[in-house]
């Protein structure tokens, strides 16, 4: 189950670290990863058995059949709180990944980066097997250092291997900001969070990850689920974060291509081989060019990597 990434993630269901009723249903949900949480669904309180019970987990599934990916969500850094979280969970069994939240600058992810190393290291295991996810724009500072995230991790090729992609969350950064409504009378994010959600998915592509679009929270609202996954697909999202165990249905289908994209896929691609020596083609009477073919051929990716 703690496997290296070996096809594109795009369903990321949220489990509290310390409840085993809710891990033992999410293990069966069909998520692609799962996120075990000890932020923000654990009382600090009962931090310190989240930890235990997180940790046995990773142990009990290390060897099991193919399901789920197991990450950890830790603590932030400027917590205090993550190193040790660390040191628990990851004490015999490393997960397959940590997502790290209420990140302000890019030198928290090369820190925490450095940390997983020498976890690595002292468990014998592959260098940059244990991937990271970060949570980059919870806080305000985050958001606006979203632009360095390129020029800061260029140095740093070990550390922009290990990352599995970039986020984005907003009650966090709501909380911060003082603001009394994340969403307008329509439904749609307010300005400042649309400019959160499109800062994070230009890093992404900037750094040539998958962007991972943020939860949505109201999971008894399936018709509002269906519109916001339209959306992050059509927007470039790879994958979204899930709440509840049913909203993962809809975010796996919504992030495999459909039989008809294939289909169109092909014809594109076909095209230009019915072209050779140009830049553009003809496709039902209309002129496409190399971006399409791009589209294309990443469709038809995604979609081999899906049945891998």
């Amino acid at each position: 189950m703690n496997a290296p990434l070996t096809r594109p993630l795009r369903s990321w269901l949220f489990v509290p670290g310390d409840s085993e009723r809710k891990q033992a249903r999410a293990l069966g949900s069909g998520a692609d990863a799962l996120i075990l949480d000890l932020e923000d669904s654990v009382d600090p309180a009962q931090l310190p058995a989240a930890r235990t019970r997180v940790a046995a987990l990773l142990k009990a599934t290390a060897a099991a059949a193919p399901g789920p990916r197991l990450w950890v969500r830790v603590n932030a850094l400027a917590s205090g709180q993550l190193a040790q979280d660390l040191a628990v969970t990851c004490r015999e069994v490393l997960p397959a990944g940590v997502m790290l939240p209420k990140v302000s600058s890019p030198a928290e992810v090369l820190e925490v980066a450095a940390q997983l190393g020498t976890l690595e290291s002292r468990l014998g295991v592959t260098p940059g097997r244990t991937r990271l996810l970060v949570l980059a724009t919870e806080t305000a500072q985050g958001v606006l250092n979203l632009p360095r995230y390129p020029e800061a991790l260029r140095g740093a090729p070990s550390v922009r291997a290990r990352l599995a992609g970039l986020t984005w969350g907003m009650e966090d950064l709501g909380a911060a900001l003082g603001a009394l409504a994340r969403r307008d009378a329509g439904g749609g994010l307010t300005f400042t969070f649309q400019l959160a959600r499109t800062g994070c998915l230009l890093a992404a592509a900037a750094l040539e990850v998958p962007a991972i679009d943020g939860v949505y929270a109201d999971f008894r609202d399936p018709p509002g689920l269906a519109r916001e996954l339209l959306e992050a697909r059509r927007d470039g999202f790879s994958g979204k974060l899930a709440i509840h165990p049913d909203q993962v249905a809809p975010i796996n289908a919504a992030f495999t291509p459909t039989e008809a994209e294939c289909v169109h896929a092909r014809r594109v691609i076909a095209a230009f081989a019915a072209a050779p020596g140009t830049g553009v083609a003809s496709l039902d009477g209309q002129m496409i060019d190399r971006p399409h073919l791009i589209q294309a051929q990443r469709v038809l990716a995604r979609a081999a990597q899906e049945t891998a």
